[in-house]
C-alpha cells in the first residue's frame, strides 16, 4: 500500500515538473487500478450467484403480460465476457427468456445507423426520468418522448427504422444475432401475441405519437414490430455479449469490427447510464455506476466501458421492474472488482 502511495506521489510530482507527459502518467495510474479487473473467473461468479440465489423471494415475476407470468421465479444465471473475449457463465445458462426492453439499445443503434443521431433526437429527448418505463411522461405536453429507453421513445425509435411490414423488426433481430454471434436466436410467438393482445397502454402511446405527427403510416405494423422485438429470446450469455459490444466501441467479443463506431457506442451507453434502469437509474448510477439496461423478462445487460460485458438473469422483479437477484449479483461483482465508473 505504501509503495503504491509513493509511486503515485512520485508520478504526480514528475508531472508537475513537466518530466512525464500527463497521458503517460494517467495510463500508469489506470494500469494499477485496472489490475483488479483483469479477468473474472468462474469461482468468483459461483460465490456471487450462491450468495444471491434466494433473492428472488423478495420480488415478483411480471404477470401484466400473461406469458411472462409463467417464468420459473427461482431461475438464475450470471455471465461475463472478459476484456479478452473469453466467456464465463454459471447458473441456468441454457435458460432462454425474452429480451424485452433490453432490445431498445439495439433498435436505437439500428435507427441511428440508418437515419443519423440528429434525425432521431429531433423527435425525442436525451433526458432521464423519475417515471416508470410505461409512463406517458410529456407526450401530452411537449408531444415528444423523454428518451429512447422508455416505452414511448422505444416505440418511436422502432417506427423510424426503414422498411415495410416486419422488415424493421428483422433488422433488429439480425443485429442481435450478429452481436451475439448466435444465428439460432428467434422470437417467442406466444409472448408476442400476449404482448399485442394486452398492450393497450403502449397502443395509446403509439396513437398519441401518430396524432402528434411523429409516426406516419396506417395500421399497427410499426407497433407490432416493437412487440416482436421485445419477444426475442436470449440467454444471460447473449446479454453479456451485448454488454461487451457496446462497451467496446461496437466491436464484437470475437474481434469482429464490422460496426466499429465509438460515437454510437458512447450514445448508447450514455442512454443506458441515465435511463436504462428507469426511475431507479439515478440510484443505480450511485450504487453500480455502469451503463446498464434491464428488461421485465428478468435480464440486465451491463457494459463496463472499454473492458467487459455482464449479463444477469432472474425473473422476479422489484417495484421498478428490475430483477432483484440480477441487480444484487451485478452490485456484488462491481464492488468485488472495483468496476464502477466512479471508483
Amino acid at each position: 500500500m505504501r509503495k503504491n502511495v509513493r509511486l503515485v506521489a512520485c508520478v504526480i510530482g514528475l508531472i508537475c515538473c513537466g518530466s512525464i507527459p500527463v497521458a503517460f502518467a494517467q495510463n500508469g495510474i489506470q494500469n494499477q487500478q485496472g489490475a483488479k479487473t483483469a479477468i473474472i473467473d468462474k469461482a468468483l461468479l459461483d460465490r456471487i450467484l450462491d450468495k444471491n440465489r434466494q433473492s428472488f423471494k423478495e420480488g415478483k415475476v411480471a404477470d401484466y403480460i400473461p406469458e411472462l407470468g409463467k417464468a420459473n421465479a427461482s431461475s438464475i444465471a450470471l455471465s461475463v465476457v472478459n476484456s479478452d473475449g473469453t466467456i464465463v457463465s454459471i447458473g441456468d445458462v441454457q435458460q432462454r427468456f425474452t429480451i424485452q426492453s433490453i432490445s431498445k439499445i439495439v433498435s436505437l443503434m439500428v435507427a441511428v445507423l440508418e437515419n443519423g443521431e440528429r434525425s432521431i433526437f429531433d423527435k425525442m429527448g436525451y433526458f432521464g426520468t423519475d417515471k416508470p418505463f410505461n409512463h406517458f411522461a410529456n407526450l401530452e405536453t411537449s408531444g415528444k418522448p423523454l428518451n429512447p429507453m422508455m416505452n414511448a421513445g422505444a416505440i418511436l425509435t422502432t417506427s423510424l427504422i426503414k422498411g415495410a411490414g416486419e422488415e424493421p423488426f428483422l433488422k433488429i433481430l439480425n443485429m442481435i444475432r450478429f452481436i451475439t454471434n448466435n444465428e439460432k436466436i428467434e422470437y417467442s410467438k406466444s409472448v408476442y401475441n400476449s404482448e399485442r393482445e394486452t398492450g393497450n397502454r403502449n397502443r395509446g402511446m403509439f396513437y398519441l405519437m401518430r396524432n402528434n405527427g411523429l409516426i406516419d403510416g396506417e395500421g399497427e405494423d410499426k407497433l407490432n414490430n416493437y412487440f416482436k422485438q421485445c419477444s426475442i429470446e436470449i440467454t444471460a450469455e447473449d446479454l453479456a455479449k451485448i454488454g461487451f459490444f457496446f462497451a467496446n466501441h461496437c466491436v464484437r467479443y470475437d474481434g469482429n469490427k464490422q460496426y466499429n463506431n465509438p460515437s454510437l457506442s458512447q450514445l448508447v451507453q450514455s442512454q443506458m447510464l441515465i435511463a436504462g434502469m428507469y426511475e431507479f437509474s439515478g440510484e443505480y448510477a450511485r450504487t453500480v455506476g455502469l451503463p446498464s439496461k434491464s428488461g421485465v423478462g428478468g435480464g440486465i445487460a451491463v457494459s463496463v466501458p472499454n473492458k467487459m460485458g455482464i449479463g444477469a438473469y432472474s425473473p422476479a422483479l422489484d417495484q421498478h421492474g428490475n430483477s432483484v437477484a440480477a441487480y444484487r449479483m451485478i452490485l456484488d461483482l462491481v464492488k468485488e472488482k472495483s468496476l464502477s465508473l466512479f471508483y
